[in-house]
């Protein structure tokens, strides 16, 4: 099995719960570029528990797609909890019940001492509920970076609606 259909696989396991629960994901990427969204539309009849998505590579995006503060972003930075607690709020805003954000330094360049490539925040929340924000560090090159984030997303999606909703 390649990785794109591994990446399937983890979409199918987390759209199984998502439709057991009665929930709709929306995501918003920043690092993946979109990639969440590009598994999970892979799944056939995937409409009925994703929403959609915002790609907000660019900082203007995650302010004016996602109402992420500028002050944030000068503050904290675009890789930081904070800004992917925003990302995650963001999201709702548009649609769904849970949300997934993503926003990292894939690489190869752009890390630093603090953040260095691999570095990636993830967040979910659930509607009406505060973000639950993890700090990853992956290894490997851009697209490894980016496709083991998709993983732990998809994993985190689904550890947050059986912890949230029994």
């Amino acid at each position: 099995m390649n990785q794109m259909q591994e990446m399937t696989r983890a979409a199918e396991e987390a759209g199984h719960v998502l439709l057991e629960k009665g929930c709709m994901l929306v995501t918003a990427e920043s690092c993946t570029g979109g990639l969440i969204g590009a598994v999970c539309t892979q799944v056939p009849g995937s409409s009925s528990w994703f929403f959609g998505g915002v790609i907000s590579y660019a900082n203007e995006a995650k302010m004016q797609g996602l109402s992420v503060a500028e002050e944030t972003l000068l503050t904290f930075g675009a890789v930081s909890e904070q800004t992917v607690r925003e990302m995650c709020a963001g999201a709702l805003q548009l649609g769904g019940n849970i949300s997934v954000a993503v926003s990292g330094v894939a690489g190869p360049g752009g890390g630093s001492e603090e953040k260095p490539v691999g570095c990636v925040y993830i967040g979910w929340q659930l509607l009406g509920q505060e973000a639950k924000v993890e700090r990853f560090q992956f290894s490997g090159d851009r697209q490894a970076v980016r496709e083991a984030t998709v993983f732990a997303a998809l994993r985190g999606v689904k550890a947050l609606l059986n912890d949230a909703l029994k």
